[in-house]
């Protein structure tokens, strides 16, 4: 059965008699640090989990820390009997004032398991007490439908058995089906270079195509731009690293997302992308843009035209690019471009997909008349987006589905919930743990999976994955993380 995954960050508050199997399933789901159990704190302001007479005390402690993890926006899961409306209606409150979504979950379990399992504890809940608790539960469901929680998930035999959720449904576009699963293309943004980087890139490029991803694109700037490090970070040449990586042996695409036309002229990159297809045996791709970074056009002495002016080149530059890779040698006249001849060998070996960069208007259209992708940024505006991209083919006369739509995902993809904890850590600097990983959208594989299962529906045809925590020696082995991730969208 499809289960809508629990949002993350989320107050999570747990419902059921003793014995119902709270402390078992938040386990099951959620790191240690993010449980706040009543009975553990009675074991830390008194003489163990089962003494009473610390309840209050116990209690005063669980809501100072519910209180601090909402404030800081900070998943916390609330492990006791979860059966007091005035409680469950503070705790909700609570979220309500920090903006996290509020998720009840009933632990729906017979009563003879609970009675059996409350038997076997050390110091068992009294039965009158027991008694009441399930008596409790006969109603606690219609009370929860009532209160106002995002989502009510209940839970039979430690398995999720129903949801109710707020979350509005996706519609389908025209041609697309539930089963849509993009390709993942492993985007590299930095390297390692104090080591020894040649070796890097060949370790990553093999489990690269170990692991499964379709391909490897590198970023093409001059200066490592400020989303990704520091100005003096080196940044390699993207044509010289690809031709390496097109001596591998390996079956991954090889491109770049995207180069600038702005110092990348377009018979330049003709030549360097048609060499890089032959070299790799026909797996490269043209990841082209407008430009948009001033600073390393005025470092490196190059001009910066207008927004009009660039993307003026850019119609040319891809005019000029499929001039080029045409057969023959005779010359050109084109809506945008004459050339004297187009004598320029090796010819690439397959029709070279260009995709073009860029989320504004013009962008867009330029895309879908010229373009075979568009790499677009997966926001809210995603589906506005591609209807422009669409629109723009369909008034050039060409069939929409002609242009692939892409995204670029800088996710945190973890093993496992601590793995992807401890990797947020790791990469947050000093943004609150809470806002970097909702920014990169960071989770385990399955996750990612279904996210980008949804990009699909959406029309995504490929997703570029940059993983921010990949610049170390031991990176070719962590490839394996995305492994399952990957193996979900093929199967």
């Amino acid at each position: 059965m499809a289960v809508t995954p629990l949002q993350d960050p989320a107050l999570v508050v747990l419902v059921g008699a003793a014995g119902s199997g709270k402390s078992t399933w938040a386990a099951d789901h959620y790191r240690a640090v993010e449980v706040v159990s009543s009975d553990t704190l009675r074991g830390v302001v008194g003489s163990g989990p089962a003494d009473l007479d610390a309840s209050v005390d116990a209690f005063d402690l669980l809501d100072r820390i519910v209180a601090a993890r909402l404030r800081r926006r900070l998943t916390v899961v609330v492990d006791t009997l979860g059966l007091d409306p005035a409680r469950r209606s503070g705790w909700l409150g609570q979220a309500r004032q920090h903006g996290i979504p509020a998720v009840a979950v009933l632990l729906d379990t017979p009563d003879a398991v609970c009675r059996q399992r409350n038997s076997r504890r050390d110091r068992p809940v009294p039965a009158p007490v027991l008694l009441t608790q399930l008596r409790r539960m006969r109603s606690v469901a219609a009370e929860l439908a009532a209160e106002g929680w995002d989502d009510v998930i209940t839970v039979r035999n430690n398995e999720v058995a129903d949801v109710r959720t707020a979350e509005t449904p996706v519609s389908l576009p025209s041609g697309r089906s539930e089963e849509s699963r993009p390709r993942v293309v492993l985007q590299l943004s930095s390297v390692p270079w104090g080591g020894e980087p040649t070796a890097w890139l060949r370790s990553i490029a093999l489990a690269a195509d170990e692991v499964g991803f379709h391909g490897i694109a590198l970023m093409d700037h001059l200066i490592q731009i400020p989303q990704v490090g520091r100005a003096w970070d080196p940044i390699p040449e993207p044509f010289v690293t690809l031709g390496l990586l097109a001596g591998l042996d390996t079956r991954l695409a090889l491109g770049t997302l995207v180069s600038p036309v702005t110092f990348r002229r377009p018979g330049l990159l003709a030549k360097a992308v048609a060499t890089l297809d032959v070299l790799s045996g026909g797996r490269a791709f043209c990841g082209v843009g407008a430009g948009w970074w001033e600073r390393e056009h005025a470092a490196y002495g190059l001009a910066f035209p207008t927004p009009g002016e660039r993307l003026d080149l850019l119609e040319e530059g891809i005019e000029t690019m499929r001039a080029l890779w045409s057969t023959g040698t005779r010359s050109y006249a084109g809506q945008r471009v004459s050339l004297p001849e187009t004598t320029s060998y090796p010819r690439p070996l397959h029709d070279v997909p260009i995709i073009v960069g860029g989320s504004g208007q013009r962008s867009l259209s330029i895309a879908g008349r010229l373009g075979d992708g568009c790499n677009v940024a997966a926001d809210d505006r995603l589906p506005s987006r591609i209807d422009v991209v669409r629109t723009a083919a369909r008034d050039a006369g060409r069939d929409p589905a002609e242009v692939e739509i892409t995204v670029l995902d800088v996710a945190i993809v973890g093993r496992d919930r601590d793995d992807t904890a401890a990797r947020v850590e790791r990469t947050r600097g000093r943004t609150a743990a809470a806002t970097w990983a909702t920014r990169h959208h960071a989770g385990e594989p399955a996750t990612h999976a279904e996210r980008y299962r949804r990009l699909g529906m959406l029309g995504v045809g490929t997703v570029f994955l940059a993983l921010p925590d990949l610049s170390g020696p031991e990176d070719p082995e962590d490839l394996e993380r995305v492994a399952p991730l990957l193996a979900a969208l093929r199967t």
